[in-house]
């Protein structure tokens, strides 16, 4: 399942970029991530009612809480660099830099989450870092 989940996002991934370059034109790129994001936001809230998940907010410990916010503030980050990248720069070169997150998510989780670090993911984070270099040159 996990696959299937992690396609529809790529998909959507996809989607999201040439979307936003076409709404990003303009239009202030922080404007445009804020009404991305409360899109996002009545959207997230809207499956959590949908699918009766609000009653575990109060089990949420304190641990949690921190690095949800704190996840929260690198995706708005992460966010706000990526609309005005793609206000900026062609789609086609912004996308295969910010796909780069595979590779440091990578060495992160190495380094932070004590996740392995095999000869494959290490190939393969060469092979993702070459075909990045190859696209935006």
């Amino acid at each position: 399942m996990w696959l299937i989940l992690a396609l529809g996002s790529s998909v959507f991934a996809a989607f999201t970029s040439i979307l936003a370059k076409v709404g990003v034109e303009g239009v202030n790129s922080n404007l445009a991530t804020a009404v991305r994001t409360a899109v996002v936001l009545v959207m997230a809230w809207g499956m959590v009612f949908l699918t009766g998940a609000q009653s575990g907010i109060s089990g949420i410990s304190r641990k949690s809480w921190l690095f949800l916010i704190l996840s929260g503030l690198a995706t708005g980050a992460s966010w706000l660099c990526y609309y005005r990248a793609l206000q900026l720069g062609e789609a086609s070169k912004v996308v295969p830099v910010d796909k780069m997150s595979v590779v440091i998510t990578l060495i992160l989780a190495a380094v932070f989450l004590r996740e392995p670090l095999t000869v494959k993911s290490a190939a393969g984070a060469v092979l993702i870092t070459a075909g990045t270099l190859l696209m935006v040159m």
